[in-house]
């Protein structure tokens, strides 16, 4: 098995949270330094000028992150027109935040049932959600709740005109089992 292979994998999966030493070294079941030698070796490979990432040490983790040379590409890329649409993902999470607003980000994670750190940034960019303060949990996370740019992208007056969930259930009472196309 190529450890080399797996750590990157690793570092993917963990995304934005990052990965620390200790992380790499009981998922690979190795020492300290062969998970250093590991990640010094991918760092080497990611340096190549054709490569577009980078493994970067930030806040005691590893991360893959992108090289700051190739910045004005993804400026672009958040600011084009085609990309003003939201994804299933982007609007799962905006429901969530809307409906349980102000709310942290592992709260949405725990109801999504997946990471919502990525797509909590994206949200961030386009305006439609923000940082509104800290929770008294452990830690202090962040607390995040809608904006107005949110309430003028659905023709919303405040967040009190989203429809109430018990509307929705009633509306959408669909037979997951029975399709209209028949063989």
């Amino acid at each position: 098995m190529n450890k080399q292979a797996v750590l990157e994998g690793l570092l993917f999966i963990k995304g934005d949270e990052g990965i620390t030493l200790k992380g790499i070294t009981d998922v690979l079941d190795v020492t300290e330094k062969e998970a250093q030698d590991l990640l010094n070796k991918l760092q080497k490979e990611y340096e190549k000028e054709e490569r577009g990432l980078r493994i970067s040490f930030l806040a005691d983790t590893f991360k893959l992150t992108t090289k700051k040379e190739h910045n004005e590409y993804y400026k672009r890329l958040v600011n084009t027109d085609t990309n003003n649409t939201l994804s299933e993902a982007a609007l799962e999470t905006l429901a969530i935040i809307a409906y349980n607003e102000p709310i942290t980000r592992v709260k949405i994670d725990e109801i999504r049932g997946i990471s919502s750190s990525f797509m909590l940034k994206k949200l961030i960019a386009k305006d439609l959600v923000k940082a509104c303060g800290k929770s008294d949990l452990p830690g202090h996370p962040n607390l995040y709740k809608t904006t107005k740019e949110f309430l003028d992208y659905f023709g919303l007056a405040t967040i009190n005109d989203l429809p109430k969930i018990e509307e929705i259930k009633q509306d959408e009472e669909i037979d997951l089992y029975k399709s209209k196309y028949h063989e």
